[in-house]
C-alpha cells in the first residue's frame, strides 16, 4: 500500500529505538516522533543483532500503519553493516542511516548496495533515502561533500557523544563543547541543500532539553534527534511555531509593511523600533508556520 511520507522539511523529531527491544519498537509509533529509527548499532549489542535483523521487516510493516517515517540505522559497512542491510531492506524502510561517516565514498557504496537491494526486493528504485551520521571530526570537515555524494541523501545528522569523544572534549549538560560543531554542521548542510538534524540531548532533564532545542532553533535547525522517547513531543513543540509567536510575527510584518507603504523609514511597535532584520525573521517564522498549515 502506497502512502505519503512526511516532507523532509517537516520532520522535526527523529527518535532512536533499541533495535532488539521488541516492546519499545512496538510502542514507538505512540511517542509522536516524526521519524522512528530502529537502531542496530550503539543500542543493539552484537549478540542481539541477529534478532534485530529478523524482526526488522515486521517492525517496518507495523510502523507504516502510522504516520511516522520509518528508518533503520545499520552498522558501518566496514563491519557488519552489509549483513544488517541485506536483512532490513526486506522491510523496505523509508530511510537508512549510516553511522561513522567520514568520507563521501562510504555513502557512494551504500547507495550502490541499496540500489541492488531495492531491485532484489521489488522496492521502487531510488525511493530509499540515506541519512549520513557525522560523528567524527574528519566527517564534520567533509559534511558538504558527504551530503552531495548521493541523490538519496535527504538529511544529515550530527552526533554528540562520539563527536565529543573524537574531539577529546569534556561533556557537559550545557553542551558548550559542541556549539561550534553544531553550527559548522548546520552551515555545511544548508550549503548542500539538505536538512540538518541536530544531535540528541543525552540527559533526561526536560529543562536541559528545552534549552538545547531552543539553541538549535536559534542556530537555524528545523530537526533534532532523540534517544529518550519522552523527548520527541518536546522537540516537536519547540520546533513548531506557537500561536502566540505567529500572532506576534504577523503584527510585525503588517506594521512594517504598512509603514513602508506609507513612506515611513522607521516604525515603532510596542516600544521597539522595527528594522529589516526583525521583519525578515518574522517573515521566516510565518513561512515556517504556513508549511505546517498554521498560518
Amino acid at each position: 500500500m502506497s502512502r505519503t511520507r512526511i516532507p523532509v522539511a517537516l520532520r522535526r523529531s527523529w527518535l532512536f529505538v533499541p533495535g532488539a527491544d521488541e516492546a519499545a519498537l512496538r510502542a514507538a509509533p505512540d511517542r509522536g516522533a516524526d521519524v522512528i529509527v530502529q537502531e542496530l548499532e550503539d543500542f543493539t549489542t552484537p549478540a542481539r543483532r541477529p534478532a534485530a535483523r529478523a524482526m526488522s521487516p515486521g517492525i517496518m510493516d507495523g510502523w507504516r500503519k502510522g504516520s511516522a517515517v520509518t528508518a533503520v540505522r545499520v552498522n558501518p559497512l566496514e563491519t557488519c553493516g552489509l549483513e544488517d542491510l541485506e536483512a532490513v531492506m526486506k522491510g523496505a524502510p523509508d530511510v537508512v542511516y549510516l553511522p561513522k561517516v567520514a568520507e563521501p565514498a562510504q555513502i557512494v557504496r551504500l547507495d550502490r548496495e541499496i540500489t541492488r537491494l531495492e531491485d532484489a526486493n521489488g522496492i521502487a528504485a531510488g525511493s530509499t533515502e540515506i541519512v549520513p551520521n557525522v560523528e567524527l571530526a574528519r566527517g564534520l570537515m567533509q559534511t558538504y561533500d558527504i551530503a552531495l555524494s548521493s541523490p538519496r541523501v535527504s538529511a544529515c545528522l550530527v552526533a554528540s557523544e562520539d563527536m565529543a569523544a573524537d574531539l577529546g572534549a569534556q561533556r557537559g549538560q550545557d553542551g558548550l563543547e559542541l556549539f561550534h560543531v553544531r553550527q559548522r554542521f548546520h552551515l555545511e548542510c544548508v550549503a548542500a541543500g539538505v536538512l540538518s538534524i541536530d544531535c540528541p540531548y543525552t540527559w533526561r532533564d526536560e529543562g536541559g532539553l528545552r534549552a538545547e532545542t531552543l539553541a538549535a532553533r536559534r542556530f537555524g535547525y528545523k530537526a533534532k534527534s532523540a534517544v529518550a522517547p519522552e523527548h520527541a513531543a518536546i522537540i516537536n513543540e519547540i520546533l513548531t511555531p506557537a500561536a502566540a509567536e505567529i500572532a506576534d510575527a504577523r503584527r510585525i510584518v503588517e506594521t512594517y509593511e504598512a509603514a513602508q507603504g506609507g513612506g515611513l523609514a522607521n516604525v515603532e511597535l510596542d516600544g521597539n523600533m522595527l528594522e529589516l532584520p526583525t521583519y525578515m525573521t518574522a517573515k521566516r517564522l510565518l513561512e515556517r508556520a504556513a508549511e505546517f498549515g498554521l498560518a
